[in-house]
């Protein structure tokens, strides 16, 4: 099911996100809603309070493939890259934001087996944005500039 993008002002976007505990239907729900979400929309991510849930989920489509994270702990970030983002949840802007090249991250699936990926470059780029979502931060919190999108 495509679900509603919350948009910047919904205070569930600003809210620090609760761990996943219970690895179920409902959970595989979530994911497959929000692999959807993001197909539909064109986007590169998706996390789980841009559609309204609060916990801690989030998916990733970009050229390395289709990526779920539930539960995602970074292990450590290396380098800095420099770029443009925009986001589902600020439709219509822009902004530059500095993230790290290269991350390792740990992380369950829909079942609750655990696994690590090392990401770089826009990968990395993409796995930080949404990382942040959890937390309740927006990039453009983080962005030297926003601006109208072209």
């Amino acid at each position: 099911m495509i679900r509603n993008v919350l948009q910047v002002g919904d205070p569930v976007l600003r809210k620090k996100c609760e761990k996943v505990t219970r690895f179920d239907g409902e959970l595989g729900k979530l994911l497959d809603d929000l692999k959807e979400t993001v197909i539909y929309e064109e986007g590169a991510g998706l996390a789980a309070p841009q559609v309204g849930v609060s916990v801690r989920v989030f998916v990733v489509n970009v050229d390395e493939g289709y990526f779920e994270f539930v539960n995602p702990v970074f292990v450590w970030q290396k380098g800095e890259q420099t770029g443009a983002e925009g986001c589902l949840s600020v439709r219509g802007k822009a902004g530059t934001v500095t993230r790290p090249n290269k991350v390792k991250v740990v992380f369950s699936d829909r079942k609750g087996d655990r696994y690590s990926l090392v990401a770089t470059g826009f990968f990395a780029r993409a796995i930080c944005h949404e990382y942040d979502h959890l937390d309740g931060i927006l990039y453009t919190d983080k962005a030297k500039d926003v601006r109208d999108a072209d």
